[in-house]
Formats: C-alpha cells, sequence, structure tokens
C-alpha cells in the first residue's frame, strides 16, 4: 500500500494525470457543449475524434506536411459534425431525448462500421507527430511534449470558449437556448444557428483531443477513443450535466484520477483499472446523485 501511495504521488505520475485530466475536459466541454444547448447526449462523439485520428493517420502514411495532416483532421471532423447536426440531429430536435440517444447510437456505431471496412480492423498508423511524445527536462522531472501541449491547448481553448460565451451575440444566444429553449426562440434566438455553432465548435474540440491522443496512441483503429469517450461520459455525469463548468471539472477529474492510478498500479494489475475507476464513479453517484460539481439541487444555468 505504501508503495502504491508513493507511485501515485510520484511527480511524473502527477504530471501525466494533470495532462490526461486536460484532454478529458477538452472532451468534456464538447460533449457537456452540445447537451446543454440541445439536451442531447452525444454518443458519437468519440467516433469523431477516430475520424479525425484516421485523417491524421491518411496523411501520414502519404508523407503530407504535419500542418496538412491536422487540417485535415479538422476538416473531416467539422464536416462529419455539420452533416450530423444536419441530417440527424435537426430533423429529430423536437423528438423526445431518448429517440435522439438512439440516433446518437446508431450515427456512432455507423461511423464505426464504415471504418472497419475502409481501413480494416488493424487501422492505420500515425507517425508524423511521434516527436511531441518526447520528454523535456523540466526541473529534473522528464515531461512529455504533448503533456505540456495538452495543458496550454485546454487552458487556451476554454478561456476562448467563456470569451464566446460571455461577450459575443451567439454565445448570449447559446447562453439562452441553454437556460430555456422555447422561450428564447419567442425572443428572437435562432435555433438553428445555435445548434449549428455548438456542434461545430464541439466538433474542433474533437479534432484538437484527435490530434493529442494521436499521438500518445499512433495506432488508430475503429475503436480508437471509445474507452476515453465512455470514461468522459462517466466523468461529465459525476461532475454535473446541468453546468458547462461542472462537466468540465468532472472531465478533468476522471482524467486525472485514471493517470493517478494508471501510473501507480503495477503493470501486472493495469486490468483493474477500470473497474477502479468507474468503481469510485458509482460510489460518487450514490453520495452526489446530482454531481460533484453542483451547488444544491434542480437545473441551473447549463453554460
Amino acid at each position: 500500500m505504501s508503495e502504491f501511495l508513493r507511485d501515485a504521488i510520484d511527480l511524473q505520475v502527477q504530471v501525466d494525470a494533470i495532462g490526461l485530466g486536460a484532454i478529458f475536459a477538452l472532451m468534456a466541454v464538447g460533449i457537456g457543449l452540445v447537451f446543454g444547448v440541445m439536451r442531447l447526449v452525444n454518443f458519437a462523439y468519440g467516433q469523431l475524434i477516430m475520424a479525425g485520428a484516421f485523417a491524421i493517420a491518411f496523411a501520414s502514411e502519404r508523407d503530407w506536411p504535419v500542418g496538412v495532416g491536422i487540417a485535415l483532421c479538422f476538416a473531416v471532423v467539422l464536416a462529419l459534425s455539420l452533416a450530423m447536426e444536419r441530417v440527424v440531429f435537426r430533423p429529430l430536435r423536437t423528438q423526445s431525448a431518448a429517440v435522439m440517444l438512439i440516433a446518437t447510437f446508431a450515427v456512432a456505431f455507423l461511423l464505426q462500421s464504415i471504418a472497419l471496412l475502409w481501413f480494416g480492423p488493424l487501422g492505420k498508423t500515425a507517425t508524423s507527430l511521434v516527436q511531441l511524445n518526447r520528454p523535456v527536462e523540466v526541473g529534473g522531472v522528464d515531461i512529455r511534449k504533448i503533456t505540456i501541449v495538452a495543458i496550454v491547448t485546454a487552458a487556451v481553448c476554454l478561456v476562448l470558449l467563456v470569451a464566446l460565451l460571455n461577450r459575443t451575440s451567439i454565445g448570449l444566444h447559446m447562453r439562452a437556448a441553454a437556460i430555456d429553449a422555447q422561450t428564447a426562440r419567442l425572443l428572437g434566438v435562432r435555433a438553428n444557428a445555435v445548434s449549428t455553432v455548438s456542434v461545430l465548435i464541439a466538433g474542433a474540440l474533437a479534432a484538437v483531443v484527435a490530434v493529442m491522443l494521436t499521438v500518445q496512441f499512433p495506432t488508430v483503429t475503429p475503436t480508437f477513443a471509445l474507452q476515453e469517450t465512455i470514461l468522459v461520459l462517466a466523468g461529465v455525469v459525476v461532475g454535473g450535466m446541468t453546468r458547462l463548468l461542472s462537466a468540465t471539472l468532472g472531465g478533468f477529474s476522471i482524467g486525472y484520477v485514471s493517470g493517478v492510478l494508471g501510473g501507480a498500479l503495477p503493470s501486472a494489475q493495469s486490468q483493474y483499472l477500470p473497474s477502479l475507476v468507474f468503481g469510485l464513479v458509482i460510489l460518487v453517484l450514490l453520495l452526489r446523485p446530482d454531481g460533484l460539481f453542483t451547488r444544491g439541487r434542480g437545473l441551473v444555468e447549463r453554460v
């Protein structure tokens, strides 16, 4: 037990855990933003990340410049996000939450099946960004470049999103739609524009996550980012889905805990990591069913 605690508080483990938490926080922002505006839990979010990762791997195999690969990743993810919103989300907006939830499941499995048919079960390998996985020494600790990039990128994206929500008209409309969609429409908020912008922002964040996950896991398969998405969805619920901030903190928390446990557990016991994480999730939900970072009960402002 003492060895486990010593490994858990090791500075190297802590830094890696914070970096993983930052990536999970970005995923939680994308999921929480769409839920806040559209009341939709998008289970296909992981497949958007997978599509972006395949775009990077596709460019890498053809020795295209890194910038081209990243641009292709953003183009693919944003195009799929827009198609998903126009073809699936918008026509079903007036339907029940259960119908929309099943629709996202269908989209997720459809995208996964297309990837399986197109790229095969073994997938592709992305090597163009592998240099970001190399460590740099900071204060005697070897920190991977991707960890630094993840932390900085997450902070910048969150600041920009807060500025968008608080200082722009479309941000004001998104917040109004999140509080009361029907009243917002009566006051002139354009529901189609708000939902499109929220889905595109979530898609852009998915593309950012795809780039960072591809650095850490260069082998891209049809199940790429699936486990991470399930963990983030659990984190969003644990943090509290009714507010974007609480959902983001929930995503960061579950990423941080996963990183600490993964770094502290011996390699022979790493298969117990999901069980430990979801056991903690159940415990938190039993104690705080409304969310770990929510204040009081009932619905509050979502974004």
